[in-house]
């Protein structure tokens, strides 16, 4: 007897056009708004076509869900910040000080709109494939901002203490949308990490 296979939804990179890039970003932009206004339930896919003035049909062939959209989102803000870091580079005399001044920046940016913050938090945390899949996007944003703050400094066992400081940022991310912490605290537990770790 045959075994039955599970569907599986598959996440597809394609060129786009100049018209599609402005098209998906006016997405994005819309879907942002909208959780800055109201927060994760306050996201429905019909609301963000209206306000990006496309069709859901078309809303759905750029993302598959609400979560990899608001998944999206949040690599948009963190693309944002890594521009940022790169114009006005973190300060500070020792790695520690410098990679404790870009999360303390992370988290002055989730302070200044939370209900924003947890809500595209959230949806990186989900279960959706679509959602899912960027993680590693993140993954990679955290590592970029981490190694700009190192610089060309020596820094002993430098891929594993990278390595630990993506897993407590994602530590304090997930404590950022069940409650747990606020935004200051986050900033407050980051920076602690960084120092301890480096110095």
């Amino acid at each position: 007897m045959a075994r039955a296979i599970a569907p599986t939804t598959v996440t597809l990179r394609r060129a786009l056009s100049a018209r599609q890039l402005a098209r998906r970003e006016r997405i994005v932009l819309a879907a942002t708004a909208l959780a800055s206004e109201g927060g994760y339930d306050a996201v429905m896919m019909k609301d963000v076509a209206a306000r990006a003035g496309v069709a859901l049909g078309t809303l759905y062939r750029y993302f598959a869900s609400k979560d990899h959209l608001l998944a999206e989102s949040l690599l948009a803000w963190g693309s944002a910040l890594g521009l940022r870091l790169r114009q006005s580079p973190p300060r500070g005399a020792t790695p520690g000080e410098r990679v404790a001044a870009v999360f303390r920046r992370m988290a002055r940016g989730v302070a200044e709109q939370p209900v924003l913050g947890v809500a595209l938090t959230r949806a990186l945390l989900s279960c959706d494939p679509g959602a899912f899949a960027n993680r590693s996007g993140l993954s990679e944003m955290m590592r970029g901002w981490i190694e700009l703050a190192l610089g060309d400094e020596r820094v002993r066992d430098r891929d594993e203490i990278v390595a630990v400081l993506e897993h407590v940022c994602f530590s304090c991310m997930i404590s950022l949308v069940q409650g747990r912490r606020r935004p200051r605290e986050v900033g407050d537990e980051l920076e602690r990490t960084a120092r301890l770790l480096l110095g």
